[in-house]
């Protein structure tokens, strides 16, 4: 499952995208539009920023800004970098997680083409597909 940490960044990574003007954005402009606790983004930017997705700047016209152009995004990218390693099953989440029934599990095989499935869905959507606007 994503968190609301993963999904706020997707949030935070769009507005950014639809507010690019060349300035940094404050953080306060984000949480408002965005309706997410300016405290909370706080730890999610900073994530963003260590991982190169945003640049951030203090002080007076301070605030933050992509890094790249929203077409050199992927979903996936974002996620991982907030959420760690997308996995169905945790004997799939990493080195730290293998199961000794591997060699001889039925379901692995299914998880595995599942978490391809999703892998490949978050990479290959960009953040500048999640720009156009839908009807609800």
């Amino acid at each position: 499952m994503i968190s609301t940490r993963g999904r706020y960044a997707v949030r935070v990574m769009i507005d950014l995208a639809e507010n690019e003007n060349g300035r940094y954005i404050p953080l306060k402009d984000i949480a408002a539009r965005q309706e997410i606790s300016k405290k909370y983004l706080e730890i999610i930017v900073k994530d963003l920023v260590a991982g190169g997705l945003i640049t951030g700047a203090s002080g007076k016209g301070g605030g933050y800004r992509l890094s790249r152009k929203p077409e050199e995004y992927t979903v996936g990218e974002i996620l991982e970098l907030t959420e760690g390693r997308i996995s169905s099953v945790a004997c799939l989440s990493g080195e730290k997680n293998i199961c000794p029934r591997k060699d001889k599990c039925r379901t692995l095989p299914m998880w595995t083409e599942y978490n391809n499935m999703v892998h490949d869905f978050f990479f290959g959507k960009k953040l500048s597909d999640l720009l156009q606007k839908h009807d609800n």
